[in-house]
C-alpha cells in the first residue's frame, strides 16, 4: 500500500489542486501518446488505437467512480449524470450536463483542452465522433447497460456553443 501520509496532511484546497494536476498530467500523457502515434502512423491509425484504449479505460474509470461515490450499477441516467461529474475530463474541460424535456441527458463540452492544444499546434481538428461514441458508450454502459449514446455534434461539425455534445437515453 502506498504511503498516504503526505496526502492526509494536505488541506482540502491542496487536495483539489493535486487532483486537478493529476488530471492535467493524465491528459498530457494521453495527448502525447496520441500525437506520437499520429505522427508516426497517421491520424487514422491513431484514432483506431485510441478507440481501443477508450473501450478499456472508460468502464474502468466509471467503475472506480461508482465505487467511490456509492453509485449502484443499473441506476439509469441519474447515476450517469452523477458519475460524469467525477470523470477526469470534468476537472479539465468546461462542460455542462443538462436534462432535456424528453428526459434524456446531454453532455456539452464548452471548452476542450484537446482541441485547444491542436489549434495551438496548428493541427487539424480531431474528428472525435468515432472515439467519443466508444468512450462515452463504454462509460455509460458501465453505469447501466441500458444507456445508449448519440453524438449531437463534434469536430469537424461542432454544435453551436460547444466543442462537442453527447446525448444519453435509456434503451427499452
Amino acid at each position: 500500500m502506498p504511503d498516504r501520509s503526505a496526502l492526509e496532511g494536505l488541506p482540502p484546497e491542496g487536495l483539489v489542486d493535486l487532483i486537478e494536476d493529476g488530471a492535467k498530467n493524465w491528459l498530457a500523457m494521453d495527448g502525447l501518446w496520441f500525437l506520437a502515434v499520429e505522427d508516426r502512423f497517421g491520424l487514422a491509425t491513431a484514432i483506431e488505437l485510441d478507440r481501443a484504449v477508450w473501450e478499456k479505460f472508460s468502464p474502468l474509470e466509471a467503475r472506480r467512480i461508482m465505487r467511490r461515490r456509492g453509485i449502484a450499477p443499473g441506476g439509469g441516467l441519474p447515476a450517469l449524470a452523477d458519475a460524469l461529474r467525477f470523470r477526469l475530463y470534468a476537472r479539465l474541460n468546461d462542460q455542462e450536463i443538462r436534462w432535456t424535456e424528453r428526459g434524456t441527458l446531454v453532455l456539452e463540452m464548452k471548452a476542450c483542452r484537446v482541441h485547444e492544444a491542436r489549434n495551438r499546434d496548428r493541427r487539424p481538428p480531431f474528428p472525435c465522433r468515432s472515439v467519443g461514441l466508444v468512450e462515452y458508450g463504454a462509460f455509460a454502459r458501465a453505469v447501466d447497460e441500458r444507456i445508449a449514446v448519440r453524438c449531437r455534434g463534434c469536430p469537424p461539425e461542432r454544435p453551436a456553443g460547444a466543442w462537442c455534445a453527447w446525448e444519453f437515453s435509456m434503451r427499452p
